[in-house]
């Protein structure tokens, strides 16, 4: 890695660019080119100290800000590496998760922990219209991509809309495939919070107690009815939302 030409040179009005922000933009430089691929290891501070002149307060803010812009990994006693790139799905639009991932050109599973009819909770009755302790059918899935758990599906189906729900084998369709060919979609509904695990969830998405994720409360509508209530968790660390021409995307794991 040779000394990047923009570390200490002017700004527009004649000021100079800090010199962290040089070593950054090399980095990227390399990342963004291909030359450093995802999981490759960076230079070391000392090792940035040596091949571009730099003190090491510099290289130490460069490598921490671009780990806390998730452009790096940094793992104590071991070194900075080239994070994996965020992949993404939409938000506000209804797409299948498997379809998504796929492509990606990255392989989808699907476990199935719960799949069940239920009696419906005051708060679930009251998000699909029905009475409190109607029947409701009740799935619970983790979706992983390349084997890394990316999603928990928390979903309930209004079993007038799809009576066939339970019968179905949700590793090979997803509840979202399925519900847009049994009651196609006329509308949805969508709230994006932060949210801390609880320990379940982080059973299932194989995160620490203390990693926030992102929580997406959706219902979906096929003519005036409520089809369903679905509850997903996002690991904070493997997606991000972002927008796009007005619309907002889930990202994949990292």
């Amino acid at each position: 890695m040779k000394r990047s030409d923009g570390l200490g040179r002017q700004g527009a009005k004649g000021e100079a660019t800090p010199l962290y922000r040089g070593v950054k933009q090399a980095i990227l430089d390399r990342i963004h080119s291909g030359e450093w691929p995802p999981r490759h290891r960076v230079p070391s501070e000392n090792e940035l100290v040596a091949e571009l002149g730099v003190s090491k307060m510099t290289a130490n803010r460069a490598l921490r800000e671009l780990a806390s812009e998730g452009e790096l990994v940094r793992i104590q006693g071991v070194g900075s590496f080239v994070a994996e790139r965020k992949g993404y799905s939409a938000l506000f639009e209804v797409r299948s998760i498997a379809e998504e991932i796929a492509e990606r050109g990255h392989i989808h599973e699907a476990a199935v922990v719960v799949l069940a009819q239920e009696t419906a909770s005051p708060e679930v009755a009251d998000a699909l219209e029905l009475e409190i302790g109607a029947p409701v059918f009740h799935s619970l899935i983790v979706h992983s991509e390349n084997g890394v758990p990316v999603q928990v599906e928390d979903r309930f189906v209004c079993p007038e809309a799809a009576p066939a729900y339970l019968e179905q084998d949700f590793t090979r369709i997803t509840p979202n495939a399925y519900l847009t060919a049994a009651a196609p979609l006329s509308g949805s509904e969508h709230v994006v919070e932060a949210a801390m695990p609880q320990p379940w969830e982080c059973k299932l998405l194989t995160i620490l107690r203390t990693e926030p994720c992102l929580m997406i409360r959706r219902r979906t509508w096929s003519a005036n009815q409520v089809v369903s209530l679905a509850r997903l968790i996002y690991p904070g660390n493997r997606y991000r939302l972002e927008a796009r021409n007005g619309r907002m995307f889930e990202e994949q794991p990292r």
